[in-house]
């Protein structure tokens, strides 16, 4: 053989064997993982509906992958604090965060938002969807959401609705609703959801939107009556509830969700290895009554659907703050 095609074929064996050696930590890192413990950051408290979901998750995920699922709670304003952490972390797998619909608000409500969730992050999975609901006093005289926007556009000014803080998700989705509907009516903003539950039982306001789980006692002892579902479809907490489009609202649609991410960078590899594995975790029937009884509806998706959710919401969210004249944060 000539010295020179020696010479070439030895070059191009060396370079594949280089390329081969290179991609080997990558791919073994793959294989193994999870090989340590795995942080999950989330923008909540310990206690809500948000941090037991996770828990709950985060155990099965630690007996389907062989490695402990730690969660760390790390509150704050726009889930800075936890979106911080999680995006400064090596992008490896050992640290996930947990983004939300709220984290698409956010983007909108925010002058200058320290972090770009379509962008220092990857989406690997929902864990699961949950609505708003629309309540009343149980001794109210509107027995559906339809008496209740007749009312309203019979007597503009006259009605209320309370919510927690604005800009929140239920806050914005009474925003939505107002507008939807062609409502003349004022939206009251409470620091907790007690506390507008409250308001309600003394007949401060006239309806509350809030999350099931934040008004599941009420609903339990009688004392306040659900009217109607925020979402698309009815949800499985109380399948015999309308959705507000069922009650008229055509158009009205508000869904919650949380998922999730890894910091950019992340193998493809391990993001389909926990994809896989919160599938399989998220169609279990077990998973599926404990999810349920917080009102999530467990819903596993592909990385691209998530993507998608996310980019849709921070569109509709935007729209409904600039309309709403919410001012940035």
């Amino acid at each position: 053989m000539h010295k020179g095609n020696i010479e070439r074929r030895t070059l191009i064996l060396t370079l594949a064997a280089a390329a081969l050696f290179a991609a080997t930590p990558l791919t073994a890192q793959a294989q193994k993982y999870p090989d340590r413990p795995v942080r999950m950051i989330l923008p909540f408290g310990a206690g809500g509906v948000a941090d037991i979901s996770s828990r709950v998750i985060a155990d099965k995920l630690g007996e389907k992958l062989g490695q402990r699922f730690v969660v760390e709670n790390m509150p704050g304003a726009g889930g800075i604090t936890a979106a911080n952490a999680a995006k400064s972390a090596t992008p490896d797998g050992y640290t996930l965060a947990l983004l939300t619909n709220g984290t698409a608000i956010s983007v909108p409500l925010f002058k200058s938002l320290p972090f770009d969730p379509l962008k220092d992050f990857v989406p690997i999975s929902t864990f699961g969807y949950f609505d708003c609901l629309f309540i009343v006093n149980s001794d109210s005289e509107f027995k559906t959401l339809a008496d209740f926007v007749k009312t309203a556009r019979a007597q503009p000014g006259k009605l209320n609705i309370g919510t927690i803080t604005r800009g929140g998700t239920q806050n914005l989705t009474a925003e939505l609703f107002k507008s939807t509907a062609g409502l003349n009516l004022e939206i009251v903003p409470f620091r907790t959801s007690p506390e507008a539950v409250i308001a309600l039982l003394r007949k401060d306001v006239h309806m509350v939107i809030d999350f099931y789980a934040a008004l599941k006692p009420g609903l339990s002892d009688n004392k306040t009556r659900a009217l109607a579902w925020s979402g698309p479809h009815r949800s499985q907490a109380l399948p015999t509830l309308p959705t507000a489009q069922e009650a008229g609202v055509k158009g009205f649609e508000v869904t919650s969700w949380n998922g999730l991410y890894a910091p950019a960078g992340t193998p493809p590899a391990v993001i389909a290895t926990i994809n896989k594995a919160l599938r399989e975790i998220l169609a279990d029937k077990d998973v599926k009554t404990r999810l349920l009884d917080l009102g999530i509806e467990a819903r596993a998706g592909s990385p691209a659907e998530m993507d998608a959710q996310m980019r849709a919401d921070i569109k509709k969210w935007g729209a409904v703050i600039e309309k709403a004249g919410i001012p940035q944060q």
